[in-house]
């Protein structure tokens, strides 16, 4: 975790996501990784989260920065799942 200089906490993960869908007829498998990050109280949340947690997360995608267009989703919620 890393703040702010205003002293926010920061967190950034990998998000990997797997699934079957279907498309044109036929099922396909995708998968693929994302990053993202977390601030302030999320981001204490995240902090803590053991590495490989399955989670269901909502959020917005921004751009990485000014100079880097790529794509970052910024959690907004997130929920870890037991069971699954």
């Amino acid at each position: 975790m890393r703040r702010t200089p205003a002293g926010i906490p920061v967190v950034s993960c990998i998000l990997a996501h797997e699934s079957r869908q279907i498309e044109a007829d036929i099922e396909r498998e995708v998968k693929l990784e994302l990053p993202a990050m977390a601030i302030g109280e999320l981001a204490q949340t995240l902090a803590v989260a053991a590495p490989g947690a399955k989670v269901s997360v909502t959020g917005f995608m921004a751009a990485k920065s000014a100079r880097s267009r790529s794509p970052v989703l910024h959690l907004n919620i997130i929920e870890f799942m037991e069971g699954i």
